[in-house]
């Protein structure tokens, strides 16, 4: 998968009965399915049952159990409120009689309201000055980690620019941050808003523990530490568009007992808030 049309197609679900949808998965270089596919096929499976007027505005999931690559996903959504101004859904995602995550999600018709938002760091690194994640394959293979090395090189639909790059050769504690550019590979395509918010709430789950992790980068690593997502929660606010990067800028207030909690928002270029996000995820040393 290597193009923004081939993750379209991937989170777009088969009906297989009465608000039943069907979805396969694609590895990102785990032997489990993708958090953020999970998500976003869910959503994708809300969706069909959501008036055309009414858009995304929060979600909040769980991941109950590792899912299987080779196992179809069924997602089961149940209507739980069809009010004037909101839509509430909840979806089950089962693989064989198994749960293996669950979602609630808020949907709203368009209102003029009050307005404000976050800041933006004008003067962070543009992409531009910045090594990709195939920049960083390409220039670095034969010193990167074998862990490392086998993520970097399995195919997106997504490119990456991390902000700050650390040293794998020499692993240091860091700021408990991470910031990461990111844009579509492909041809750019005319989408609605609903596919955008889908294909962001995939890309959402990618880098986001980094920052819970980054304080004891000098001890733990992919090789010695268990990690998974336990929840993810997103807030949608103004439309976007996949034209040019994005910012994914997060931090983590906490890390103990195993658990990381990471928070954040992402950004237009020109500094436009699109959405928050928040999640929790198992950074669990593994026994020697």
């Amino acid at each position: 998968m290597q193009t923004s049309k081939e993750l379209i197609a991937l989170l777009d679900l088969d009906k297989i009965g009465k608000n039943t949808f069907s979805g396969n998965s694609y590895t990102i270089g785990s032997p489990h399915v993708f958090g953020g596919q999970v998500l976003a096929q869910a959503i994708n499976a809300a969706y069909k049952t959501i008036p055309e007027t009414r858009f995304l505005h929060s979600l909040h999931g769980y991941f109950l159990e590792a899912g299987d690559l080779t196992i179809p996903i069924h997602y089961k959504v149940e209507e739980m409120r069809n009010g004037g101004s909101f839509s509430t859904r909840r979806v089950t995602a089962v693989q064989e009689e198994k749960t293996i995550f669950i979602l609630a999600a808020s949907f709203h018709q368009k209102e003029d309201g009050f307005e404000h938002q976050a800041n933006f760091d004008p003067n962070i690194k543009q992409p531009e000055e910045l090594l990709s994640w195939d920049d960083i394959l390409a220039q670095f293979d034969s010193f990167l980690p074998k862990p490392m090395k086998a993520f970097l090189n399995i195919k997106r639909p997504i490119e990456f620019k991390p902000v700050r790059i650390p040293n794998p050769l020499e692993p240091e504690n860091l700021p408990a941050t991470e910031q990461v550019w990111f844009r579509l590979k492909g041809e750019k395509q005319d989408l609605n808003q609903r596919t955008k918010q889908e294909i962001l709430t995939y890309i959402s789950d990618y880098n986001i523990l980094n920052a819970a992790f980054n304080p004891n980068a000098s001890t733990y690593n992919l090789g010695n530490t268990q990690t998974a997502s336990l929840d993810h929660s997103m807030w949608f606010f103004r439309d976007f568009d996949f034209d040019d990067w994005m910012l994914f800028s997060a931090e983590s207030p906490n890390a103990f007992g195993a658990r990381g909690l990471a928070k954040g928002n992402i950004f237009t270029r020109d500094g436009k808030l699109v959405a928050s996000f928040a999640q929790e995820g198992l950074l669990r040393p593994k026994k020697k």
